[in-house]
């Protein structure tokens, strides 16, 4: 009998999922796209039965009406994160999963939290500052502001773990997960954080420490009737969305780079030894002994789907043909991406969306491209703060549903004067999902790769000539409209 993997992602806005062989052929896929709520300015949530498990046993009806689920030997699932979803003693959600860093509803906590550690011990100890990112400040969040809940919890879940404890009973967590649960993991020594965890989290019971691959549990007799996946199939613990998907495409040796173009941005590097930045993350990797510093982006492809529904939802291949007819720099055109706040390396929730150099000669296609060149100018930003920590970035390789059409790869590749590799498959952390799958089930060895590149996109011969000079009046003008910036932030949310 042939074996097959089951590789599910769950994302902000869509769940994806995929059947593949142990040597990745891909056998067939499928997608689902979801719902996220904004309940209240700075809240970002999702209701993890409607979303998360229902999204999982829709994917699972779909990819096995295409294949014979008998087959399937191994299962992993991976999500977005860092989440909080506060379950009780059996994994049923107590209120709505609160999302990752685009949720900033802890702001109080953080500042408080980091006055009480220290930021320089705090930076020390777990990689990364006290940002929205991290599960810690909310957890205090939800324990100040929801009492009852916090009575009533007792596993704190993420979107993989969730899933995990519904198909095999197992409470676990993943390290790469648990390092960005700042301040309460020890990233140093690979372990919930004596004293901090407990002063934190109080008597609440934290998950089981895995690694992605290791194997959480198998599937309950239960748990196959409803989902089809034969029961004892070996459950691997999952972790979140990108770095399933490093995993899928090879970045694994220090000096390995992923930029992942999508809604928004993510950058990982892989780096030999535990570095940290005051603006970046610092976390441990998918294999024990491994570190990453990471980097994000509120706001990418975001910005450009922005452009397009106020465009009269023109299709984006006009949109793209309008923004290649403009030059490098647009004109003159600047802009700041940051529309939602912004992430990496600056950490600020308050900051604003600028266009700066308006003129009547200004077109749709000017601000386009201007839009993609603010993105390529962020990802410029966050390899410069990389360097600063003592990452090397030797090897680039791009992934997401951005790198096709080619416009905003070169974009990219002429301001930061970086070569992209693009893979051949391009699913996305579902196809890591399959690959962990398939090392924890023991179908593969560790360290076996299913990529293949099969293209480069290098600069331009002269592109910095042209970008060099607006990427500092980008870097300028941050600094420069920062107070009116964070006055219109707080007139908008009052």
């Amino acid at each position: 009998m042939s074996e097959l993997l089951l590789g599910v992602d769950i994302g902000t806005g869509s769940t994806k999922g995929v059947l593949a062989r142990p040597d990745g052929e891909v056998i067939t896929s499928a997608e689902r796209a979801h719902e996220t709520s904004y309940p209240r300015p700075g809240w970002v949530e999702h209701n993890a039965e409607d979303v998360w498990w229902a999204d999982f046993l829709a994917i699972c009806k779909e990819l096995f009406s295409h294949a014979d689920a008998s087959e399937v030997a191994g299962v992993c699932i991976s999500g977005l994160g860092p989440c909080l979803l506060a379950a009780d003693a059996e994994g049923r959600p107590l209120r709505p999963a609160i999302l990752y860093g685009v949720d900033t509803r802890a702001t109080q906590e953080i500042d408080e939290l980091t006055r009480r550690y220290g930021a320089e011990q705090i930076l020390e100890r777990c990689g990364s500052p006290l940002t929205s990112q991290a599960v810690g400040p909310k957890l205090a969040w939800l324990r100040r502001n929801e009492p009852e809940v916090w009575r009533a919890m007792r596993q704190l879940l993420m979107a993989s773990s969730f899933v995990v404890e519904r198909l095999t009973g197992e409470y676990v967590l993943d390290h790469h997960s648990a390092s960005q649960c700042d301040p309460i993991y020890d990233m140093k020594a690979n372990r919930w954080a004596d004293g901090w965890a407990e002063d934190i989290a109080g008597d609440l019971p934290l998950p089981r420490l895995l690694w992605p691959s290791d194997v959480a549990g198998e599937v309950t007799a239960q748990a196959a009737e409803i989902t089809g996946i034969p029961a004892r199939t070996q459950v691997a613990a999952g972790t979140i969305d990108a770095w399933a998907e490093s995993a899928s495409v090879g970045v694994s040796d220090p000096g390995d780079v992923m930029l992942m173009y999508g809604t928004t941005m993510f950058i990982i590097e892989v780096v030999g030894q535990p570095l940290s930045h005051p603006k970046l993350w610092g976390t441990v990797g998918l294999w024990p002994g491994t570190r990453n510093l990471a980097a994000g982006m509120v706001a990418s492809g975001a910005l450009t789907e922005w452009l397009r529904r106020i465009a009269g939802n023109k299709p984006y291949e006009e949109l793209v043909k309008e923004a290649s007819q403009v030059g490098a720099g647009s004109d003159g055109l600047v802009v700041l991406p940051y529309f939602a706040g912004e992430r990496t390396p600056l950490f600020d929730t308050e900051a604003r969306g600028v266009i700066c150099g308006l003129t009547l000669s200004h077109g749709r296609g000017h601000l386009y491209r201007a839009l993609l060149e603010a993105t390529a100018y962020g990802v410029r930003h966050n390899f410069e703060a990389m360097r600063e920590a003592g990452g090397r970035g030797q090897r680039l390789i791009a992934v997401g549903g951005g790198t096709k059409g080619g416009l905003w790869t070169q974009i990219v590749s002429d301001v930061t004067g970086q070569v992209q590799e693009l893979p051949k498959e391009t699913i996305g952390a579902s196809y890591g999902d399959a690959l962990l799958a398939a090392i924890g089930s023991g179908l593969i060895e560790s360290g076996t790769t299913w990529t293949e590149i099969v293209s480069k996109v290098e600069p331009k011969p002269g592109a910095d000539e042209a970008y060099g000079p607006l990427y500092e009046i980008y870097r300028d003008l941050y600094s420069a409209t920062l107070d009116q910036a964070h006055s219109l932030a707080r007139f908008q949310t009052a």
